[in-house]
């Protein structure tokens, strides 16, 4: 780190004042105050546009936006909450909100929510409004949405005999086995990267699986994972899906379009993939579908997932925080931020204000985003997934019995959750403790 010496002496004043910006502090010109606003990725590249029609309705408040990599966001918003130094607002995984909730970096929103006239829980998919509600807390309010299902050749179908997508688990094989006939032995019905944790949870979810017992515990071999993961396996066994991961397919776009694999579970971010990657003979030749479930179409879950809008409880300025989130939860900006950046809006007016309603591959997102359930709400979640992805490899490339893999990835699991089995029973010591815990 490059340190002043007195030729930046001069600078002095501005570093000061930049210094207590990054605080929290108001440092804006002209009496406004300034909130930062952190966004991820593309999201936190575009949002800027956004912010020039809030500000002008709003010239008390100046939003200072700063663009974080994906792949930096966790480490840095950890770091700057270990040094007081969050933002006021920021846009966070709904897979994160559990872990950061439970160190105390989030503001509650169910007070500012009920004073709310624009953010209103029933207008959104209500499993993705679940994912931000932890023990009957609001964290976070949804702002894009993401989930996954089925994008297929719809001419080979066709050819297969098919003019849709089955929606039970049965007849999704029986349509498998005849494409199978119709591609021959060096092609694939479905692409399922061995790499990827969401096929084989989806599944679980759609079985009733709960992945992690009430006592923090993994509950993966228990019968409903145990059943969906033997599902997942027999694709491979009976060679319907290639034994490959993402990077052993080089091009999946390609390979989609020279048949090599006709149906891939993958999310909403696709679309525009699609359209851009796949050659123009070959835009009439896919389509979309939700995911068939164990019973047909009811049981067809996925899983929920997106991001959403939070609050953080250092926030100096939480009114002016809280009038940037209703800001962009409107409607109308939900419709301009998925014009800037192809993310699905959270909010279903919008989807029915806009064509998604009658795009013909965005229409089978708006059917599966009424059924979708969302994953444990644990700070442990990401590494509980990437155990599932790499136990899950040991049972179709190395060939380890299902049984004995989904045993050992619940003693994963309950290691991964020993801190959390921990803090459980302090709970419920303290609360069996009549003069509570550590009462001398």
């Amino acid at each position: 780190m490059r340190r002043p010496g007195r030729a930046f002496m001069p600078l002095l004043p501005a570093l000061l004042q930049l210094a207590f910006a990054a605080c929290g502090g108001d440092a804006s010109a002209g009496g406004a105050q300034e909130i930062r606003f952190w966004g991820m990725g593309r999201e936190g590249e575009v949002v800027a546009e956004l912010i020039e029609e809030f500000e002008a309705e709003n010239p008390d408040i100046r939003v200072r936006v700063q663009q974080i990599p994906w792949t930096a966001a966790h480490e840095k918003l950890l770091t700057a909450h270990v040094g007081n130094a969050t933002p006021d607002v920021a846009q966070l995984g709904n897979t994160w909100i559990a872990e950061f909730s439970a160190i105390g970096a989030l503001e509650p929103l169910d007070d500012w929510i009920a004073a709310s006239e624009t953010v209103r829980p029933s207008s959104y998919f209500e499993g993705i409004w679940a994912t931000n509600e932890i023990n009957d807390t609001t964290w976070g309010v949804p702002w894009y949405v993401d989930t996954r299902l089925v994008f297929y050749r719809s001419d080979i179908l066709a050819a297969a005999g098919y003019d849709s997508l089955p929606q039970s688990w049965a007849g999704w094989v029986e349509a498998m086995k005849a494409v199978k006939r119709v591609v021959g032995p060096d092609r694939y019905p479905i692409f399922l990267p061995t790499n990827e944790w969401a096929q084989p949870v989806i599944l679980g979810l759609q079985n009733g699986a709960q992945l992690i017992t009430t006592d923090a515990r993994g509950a993966f071999s228990e019968p409903a994972f145990r059943e969906a993961f033997d599902f997942y396996l027999s694709l491979f066994q009976r060679d319907l899906a290639p034994t490959m991961g993402q990077f052993d397919v080089a091009n999946p776009h390609q390979e989609f379009e020279r048949g090599f694999f006709a149906m891939w579970i993958t999310g909403p971010w696709q679309m525009g993939e699609f359209k851009r990657r796949l050659s123009p003979e070959n835009q009439d030749t896919w389509a979309t579908a939700p995911m068939p479930g164990p019973t047909g179409a009811a049981s067809g879950y996925s899983h929920a997932g997106g991001s959403s809008l939070v609050m953080f409880s250092g926030s100096e300025h939480k009114q002016a925080a809280w009038k940037l989130i209703e800001f962009l939860s409107r409607p109308e900006q939900q419709r301009r931020f998925y014009e800037l950046t192809g993310s699905l809006p959270a909010r279903m007016e919008t989807w029915q204000q806009t064509d998604l309603m009658n795009d013909e591959h965005a229409r089978a997102f708006w059917e599966q985003l009424q059924r979708v359930k969302p994953l444990p709400a644990v700070p442990e979640i990401e590494s509980i997934m990437t155990a599932v992805l790499q136990h899950a490899e040991m049972a179709i490339r190395g060939g380890t019995p299902a049984g004995t893999v989904l045993r050992e990835l619940d003693r994963t699991t309950g290691r991964i959750l020993e801190k959390r089995r921990w803090m459980l029973a302090r709970q419920q010591e303290e609360v069996a403790s009549p003069r509570g815990a550590g009462a001398p």
